[in-house]
């Protein structure tokens, strides 16, 4: 028999033994060590006949699939790896610094797959069948989980993981000197949140929408009081004083479902200084602009969109198809709510750059006012007026 053949032998041999009930009751870190010699012991009848290559891979392969999540354990180590793709069995995608690559191991089959997801949500209590084809999940380290299976998914099942990024010691000298935005930008950006402007930072995914909001965040003073609201927690501001709340998705009868909205009014009796939204998809999108005009100026939020302008669209149509109804006057209430949008994208090279940066400006005829941009290959200073900082007029006696 082939590796494969040879792996889901002895994989069904030793899951099947008796002793395997011993090792659900041995402690984690001892785990790896007893699975490893049973192992060798059941290929011991095959080692005249496997390199020493071979043997090694089938110990590491066994011990993941006992162990761990078979093909995705030693990718769901790997740092570097910021997204995990995997279109049914033969295909798995991995991106790393923004480019997506494709990795040579693949699952043995469509049932291999789905048992993979079944062991990564059944212990967050989630299900994937037929009368619950799709679910969103967040593993233990924050990493987001999106799965989707046949008949829904065409060419077998589907799993999409937007890993955690655990290198929150990314600052405006990182941005800076990965050429996100310059120096000069980030000066304007600090002193957005030092005088406390409602920022609204918008883009596309993955294009550092989130990065961006924990590194402002982290420049709030020490203190004010800061309540997150995510639908997935990815936020890890160096603050003293931040509340995390978290959306919970409907249970498997379908009731237990807390959303963004709910959790906006319940901050708002928490005395924030400032509200930090992860992201604006619905509801929510009211609630905070009005958060935002009644008290608890300098709070944040990230929104979808494909520039600075689309942006305000995007939010005013959110709060409309929500509200179900036309709000009078809602452009102008929103441009007298909003201080700045900062719009980001990523390019085809995988690099993260701040595209543009507007102030809101409510008494001029076009209250979208940029003051820097890039057009491609620089960045533009377009030496605009700041609101933040007026000029000095000269007295003349």
């Amino acid at each position: 028999m082939d590796l494969i053949q040879l792996r889901q032998h002895l994989h069904q041999r030793i899951i099947d033994h008796p002793r395997m009930l011993q090792l659900a009751s041995l402690p984690e870190e001892n785990k790896r060590f007893v699975l490893k010699g049973w192992i060798k012991d059941s290929l011991t009848q095959y080692s005249p006949s496997l390199s020493k290559e071979h043997n090694n891979y089938l110990i590491e392969q066994l011990e993941n699939e006992i162990l761990g999540l078979g093909p995705l354990e030693t990718l769901l180590q790997d740092s570097s790896i910021s997204d995990i793709l995997v279109n049914g069995p033969k295909q798995i995608y991995v991106e790393r610094q923004g480019l997506l690559s494709l990795h040579p191991d693949t699952f043995d089959n469509e049932q291999h797959v789905k048992h993979t997801i079944d062991k990564i949500i059944s212990p967050l209590g989630r299900r994937l069948d037929e009368s619950h084809p799709m679910v969103d999940a967040r593993l233990k380290d924050g990493s987001r989980l999106n799965a989707i299976i046949p008949p829904l998914a065409l060419h077998g099942p589907i799993l999409s993981i937007r890993r955690f990024n655990q290198q929150w010691a990314m600052n405006f000298d990182t941005l800076v000197e990965h050429d996100t935005l310059t120096s000069i930008m980030a000066k304007v950006c600090y002193d957005y949140v030092q005088l406390g402007a409602n920022i609204l930072i918008s883009g596309g995914t993955g294009s550092g929408k989130t990065t961006l909001l924990n590194i402002l965040a982290s420049h709030i003073d020490p203190l004010e009081r800061l309540i997150t609201i995510e639908d997935a927690a990815e936020l890890n501001i160096h603050h003293p004083h931040v509340v995390s709340l978290e959306t919970r998705p409907a249970n498997m009868e379908g009731s237990g479902e807390v959303t963004g909205e709910q959790l906006l009014r319940n901050a708002l009796r928490m005395r924030p200084n400032r509200i930090l939204f992860g992201e604006l998809r619905g509801r929510e999108a009211w609630d905070l602009m009005q958060a935002m005009n009644t008290g608890h100026p300098g709070s944040m939020t990230t929104i979808h969109a494909n520039s600075a302008e689309h942006a305000l669209i995007r939010l005013q149509q959110l709060i409309e198809s929500h509200q179900g109804t036309h709000l009078h006057n809602l452009h102008q209430q929103l441009i007298h709510t909003l201080d700045v949008i900062i719009h980001l994208e990523r390019d085809k090279q995988g690099r993260r750059r701040v595209m543009s940066i507007h102030e809101i400006q409510p008494k001029r005829h076009a209250p979208l006012v940029c003051l820097f941009y890039f057009d491609g290959d620089r960045f533009i200073n377009k030496q605009q007026h700041s609101k933040y900082h007026p000029k000095k007029q000269s007295i003349v006696l």
